[in-house]
């Protein structure tokens, strides 16, 4: 009798233990709610392509204007980045491994809060500052932080200021800023995904915009260090998948599979990294650039890398659907944004002035001064008079090849 009890017993745990189970568990999603998460996740990949492109334009125009050139990336420094960026993976992947993912999340938690409200403010403060009633004035502020002389310099007589922050904003400014900090709060308590998204289209838009590849061979090398990076960190090991799911920021746009049955409660994610948005598009902002200074009718070479990027985004989710196991974006957007505006560019007969072409070109006549002024320091002044004359030699022979040409 006993026995049958204890069986009994035994029975009704493993029926609750079951329950709880299922009731926890995330339901599988159907047809309808993964067609509408990845076509949502696609628009809001394409999105901030788009945008962020046509606004770098303005940026490198006003940098153009302003006689500023913008840090550029060097190969060097295109060659170093999936270095760079699997050492910084590795690195959160040992964090999670051995520190509380709760505490390390907390603390990401308040540093992305501060970086998507400067990074949403940035963005919208052209849409909200018409809005603010005209009862609130928009008056200039100037922050500015500047570093005096040390003794030693003042002894040298070089007792001028370096400006460590100079930055200016207006009473509309702060307006704005107040409503993004509403959206970071809602971020900051619930961690919603909606607001998680409005972060990290930010941060998207933001950074295609700011983030600057100066020529086509850079974005090459760039692209083609990621792809591989990407291929190792997801086919080779758990390194990726695990810090992806572990990591509870803005770098990534999610969108629930379990819309259609649960609403914005849904918890059931799609997910796609900002660095398959952000990489891939600093590379089509580039193109668009190309386009508008051949002065064509058409931007042949931006719409190829957008339909490039489309193709490539459908067949990563083409992919990741038949084989059920998360895909490396990289691996079919690089081949897609590459490929088919270089051959595009070759058949077209664009191809030596798509890799010729940079946003802000180096000067010839500043680099021929900068080498005869370095020959002269070496040779100590002796030949003095032929390197003050070479100047002038490169300066004429610049303006008679502006006139052939």
């Amino acid at each position: 009798m006993a026995d049958i009890a204890e069986d009994f017993k035994e029975g009704i745990k493993e029926n609750l233990t079951e329950v709880v189970k299922n009731a926890t568990s995330k339901i599988p999603a159907t047809t309808e709610g993964m067609a509408v998460a990845y076509g949502s996740l696609v628009v809001m990949a394409l999105l901030p392509i788009f945008f962020g492109a046509h606004r770098s334009v303005k940026y490198h125009n006003n940098q153009k204007e302003l006689g500023e050139t913008p840090e550029t990336m060097t190969r060097k420094d295109a060659a170093m980045f999936p270095v760079v960026a699997s050492i910084a993976l590795f690195t959160l992947y040992l964090v999670f491994q051995f520190f509380s993912k709760d505490m390390i999340n907390l603390l990401l938690t308040g540093y992305f809060f501060l970086l998507g409200v400067l990074a949403l403010c940035y963005l919208l403060s052209p849409v909200i500052s018409p809005l603010v009633p005209a009862a609130i004035p928009n008056i200039p502020f100037f922050l500015k932080f500047d570093r005096g002389s040390t003794p030693e310099e003042k002894k040298d007589g070089s007792e001028a200021l370096l400006s460590i922050l100079d930055y200016k904003f207006s009473s509309h400014d702060i307006v704005c800023f107040i409503v993004c900090s509403v959206f970071g709060s809602w971020y900051l308590v619930k961690k919603h995904w909606i607001a998680n998204n409005l972060f990290g289209l930010a941060f998207a838009v933001n950074g295609i915009e700011l983030l600057h590849l100066n020529n086509v061979m850079i974005g090459v090398i760039l692209l083609c260090g990621l792809f591989i990076y990407d291929i190792f960190w997801v086919f080779g090991t758990n390194v990726m998948v695990t810090v992806a799911k572990s990591f509870e920021a803005p770098i990534k746009l999610v969108f629930p599979q379990d819309l259609l049955e649960h609403g914005v409660s849904a918890n059931n994610f799609a997910m796609l990294g900002l660095g398959d948005i952000v990489v891939p598009g600093i590379f089509i902002a580039l193109l668009l650039r190309f386009d508008l200074s051949l002065k064509r009718t058409s931007n042949t070479y931006f719409n190829t890398a957008f339909l490039a990027y489309f193709l490539g985004l459908m067949a990563t989710i083409f992919v990741m659907h038949v084989f059920k196991h998360a895909q490396p974006a990289l691996l079919y957007l690089v081949p897609a944004c590459l490929g088919l505006p270089l051959l595009v560019a070759l058949i077209k007969g664009d191809l030596s002035a798509l890799i010729k072409y940079e946003d802000h070109p180096s000067k010839p006549d500043d680099a021929a001064v900068k080498q005869v002024d370095s020959s002269a320091t070496a040779n100590n002044g002796t030949d003095a008079t032929e390197a003050t004359d070479t100047p002038a030699r490169v300066t004429r022979q610049a303006a008679k090849n502006k006139k052939k040409e």
